[in-house]
């Protein structure tokens, strides 16, 4: 253990973060911690602007992605009836290739290019407050035959992993909620719980928000919650959590060094992307964590394993940047500088010579098939996401833009002015039974009074982009013409979603 660690500094960075939660706003809680307890607690804001009640480190949270890895943690305890290495189609032989093919660590490294279900239905036209069940979502993936991309040449993240394997354990007679109970909650003496859909009660929850043109708004989602992001649990429940993986006790002694190993590409390369954790960088150290977001939660942890301690962040507002709260607390403790950003790429509209592909700059912020992240000074002229969940290395080639995103190698030249031709008019038609129609430049989904139309923007070469407002979530799909009559709607996490002209 360090004795050079700087608490009070770490708590002081905490309290400016948590001061900007009003006291009239939804708000959230900031808890560093160590192996001996918990070293502070900052909060802010309400936990429900109904009863005004304060949000504190003892308020109950949506965890979402902060579940990842915990799931993982129960895969690697039944290793004996699931293993990492096996196909999907060993536990789940309804699937198609190439979905069969991928190994439950594939499913679940985000290596494997599984859409994600959530982005597929947005690109359906369905809503993020639609409703749908566990058994129509998995035979709805057992109809799909495209990834969206090759196995194991990049990594690009998605849930849809998480709901699959998950799905081969229940076959099985295992419940996630059940290894929850009892290996987590029981033994640790906390509340967590993991309820299938957003309605199920749970004892204490404080309400989502999301800030509208209107004011705060409550949250909401129909998606069936799978094991990627159904956690429920207060901040202190997380940090005992956290602190039980990190000495290996419970019955978790090692877990956390196999969650958190670097994991294989096809090319040999090592992904700092783990099962359910990846990895982040200050200085010369690594520390180890993971990112939740849903409608109106955010939350983030990051521990330094070799020291044993670590930041818990979670929220009930949609606007937290719990990574930044998080990595800024961990630069105050250890003394390690903090990573410049840069805005030294020029600004404006980037696409790669054909796909989908396409990047935005503005400022020091990338945007790549709508996945924003933000940039970071690199050596030699190369900047860099930082990140392991969507990594990204770019510099400036004359007028194009080059480099890696997600692992794998794109050129991206300025978007030159296009135009939205006739012929692309039509109505267009999923298998799926969804439709749209093009007409006058825009494209028109949905019917009666939830009908909208979204104007086309042309990227040249057969792409069009054109933005979704869905709720909380505004989204700009990449529409990328296949041939004469056949296109696909692209989104960062989900780019296979097919249509065909009928008209």
């Amino acid at each position: 253990m360090q004795n050079d660690l700087d608490w009070s500094r770490a708590a002081k960075v905490a309290d400016g973060f948590a001061s900007q939660w009003g006291s009239a706003e939804p708000g959230g809680a900031i808890i560093g911690f160590d192996l001996s307890g918990i070293r502070f607690k900052s909060s802010g804001g309400v936990e429900s602007l109904s009863t005004r009640a304060p949000f504190t480190s003892e308020s109950v949270v949506r965890y979402a992605s902060l579940t990842k890895h915990v799931f993982c943690a129960m895969v690697l305890q039944n290793s004996d009836v699931i293993s990492l290495d096996d196909p999907l189609s060993m536990h789940l032989d309804e699937l198609q290739s190439p979905l069969a093919d991928l190994t439950v660590g594939q499913a679940l490294d985000m290596s494997g290019g599984l859409p994600d279900v959530r982005e597929c239905l947005s690109l359906l036209g369905l809503s993020v407050y639609t409703e749908t069940k566990a058994e129509a979502l998995l035979s709805y993936l057992c109809r799909m035959t495209r990834l969206n991309f090759k196995p194991g040449h990049e990594v690009s993240y998605s849930n849809t992993g998480y709901r699959l394997v998950e799905a081969a354990l229940q076959r099985k007679g295992l419940f996630f909620d059940a290894f929850v109970q009892e290996r987590l909650s029981q033994p640790l003496g906390i509340s967590l719980n993991a309820p299938d859909v957003w309605n199920d009660p749970v004892s204490g929850l404080a309400p989502g928000y999301w800030k509208s043109d209107r004011g705060w708004q409550l949250s909401a989602a129909g998606l069936h919650l799978s094991a990627s992001g159904s956690l429920t649990g207060s901040g202190e429940a997380l940090v005992r959590w956290l602190q039980a993986l990190l000495r290996g006790e419970a019955g978790f002694a090692g877990v956390l060094d196999r969650l958190s190993a670097q994991r294989p590409l096809a090319d040999g390369r090592m992904s700092d992307y783990g099962l359910g954790l990846r990895w982040s960088r200050l200085g010369t150290r690594r520390f180890v964590g993971h990112g939740g977001s849903h409608p109106g939660y955010k939350s983030y942890f990051l521990t330094d394993p070799d020291n044993g301690t670590g930041f818990a962040v979670v929220s009930n507002r949609e606007d937290t940047n719990g990574y930044k709260i998080a990595l800024e607390a961990m630069a105050a403790l250890t003394g390690l500088p903090l990573p410049k950003t840069s805005n030294t790429l020029p600004e404006g509209l980037y696409v790669t010579q054909s796909g989908p592909y396409w990047l935005e700059i503005r400022g020091s912020v990338a945007t790549y098939i709508d996945a924003e992240d933000t940039l970071y000074e690199d050596v030699d002229g190369w900047v860099s996401s930082r990140s392991a969940s969507s990594p990204m290395r770019l510099r400036k080639d004359g007028i194009a833009l080059v480099g890696e995103v997600g692992h794998a190698q794109r050129r991206f030249l300025p978007v030159g002015q296009h135009d939205v031709p006739a012929a692309l008019s039509g109505r267009w038609v999923s298998p799926e039974g969804a439709e749209f129609d093009i007409a006058d430049g825009a494209l028109s989904i949905g019917t009666g009074p939830v009908r909208h139309t979204m104007p086309l923007t042309a990227l040249g070469n057969g792409r069009y982009l054109f933005t979704l407002i869905d709720g909380p979530w505004t989204k700009r799909v990449c529409l990328n013409m296949l041939g004469e009559d056949h296109l696909e709607l692209v989104s960062n996490r989900a780019r296979m979603v097919e249509y065909r002209r009928s008209i």
